[in-house]
Parts: structure tokens; C-alpha cells; sequence
């Protein structure tokens, strides 16, 4: 994936994996890594950062394998800062959508076009 277009969407879907559960970075981390190619290298800057920023609170949950688990939770301030988000790229997703639909996304008479 252009890495443009990925550095200005990896936090709002950050925001997306905590609004429904509370989760910890490596969940978030191959949540995303399923859709989009990111690591904790990532992941983990936008988490700290956002927590500092109090969109998260943190809390600690021991875990039968292995070391304690630090989970992110979404405050109200994060739901609200999510919201404007998702509907910022709403907005601009459909502008997009709008402007590449009128090349004629798989029109035949677009590619025949370029065919001659």
C-alpha cells in the first residue's frame, strides 16, 4: 500500500479497534496488520500518543501466559475525537469515490482508449 495513503488513515483505525472493546497493542496491532502491512513500530507511537493526548486510558489485566496485558481504552474525549474523524474521511472518501468514478472505473470505452 502507497505509504501516503496509509500514514493519514492508520489512526483513525486505531480509534475504530477501540470503540467497540477495550483491547491491548498486539490485538490492535494484528487486527490491522489483517487489512493494512503495519507493525508495532506503528501502532505503538500512535497508542502512546493518543493516550497522552487522553483520547485513552490505560489499565493493567494479568494474563495466565505471560506478562501482565496493558489495555487502551477509548474515553469520551476519544469517541468524540473518533467521530470527527470518521466523519472527516467520510467526507473525503466519497469526494474521492466521486472524482476516480469519473474515469470510468472497468468502462470499456475507457480502455479502449488506451488499447489503440
Amino acid at each position: 500500500m502507497n505509504t501516503q495513503f496509509k500514514r493519514g488513515i492508520v489512526e483513525l483505525c486505531v480509534l475504530s479497534e477501540l470503540v467497540s472493546e477495550d483491547a491491548y497493542g498486539y490485538k490492535i496491532i494484528n487486527n490491522i496488520s489483517e487489512h493494512l502491512d503495519v507493525n508495532e513500530n506503528t501502532i505503538y507511537p500512535i497508542l502512546r500518543r493518543l493516550t497522552k493526548e487522553e483520547y485513552f486510558v490505560t489499565y493493567i489485566v494479568e494474563s495466565e501466559q505471560g506478562a501482565p496485558r496493558k489495555y487502551y481504552k477509548m474515553t469520551e474525549k476519544g469517541f468524540n475525537y473518533y467521530i470527527e474523524l470518521r466523519e472527516s474521511w467520510d467526507q473525503f472518501i466519497g469526494g474521492v469515490y466521486e472524482i476516480l468514478n469519473r474515469g470510468g472505473k472497468k468502462n470499456e470505452q475507457v480502455f479502449e482508449r488506451f488499447r489503440k
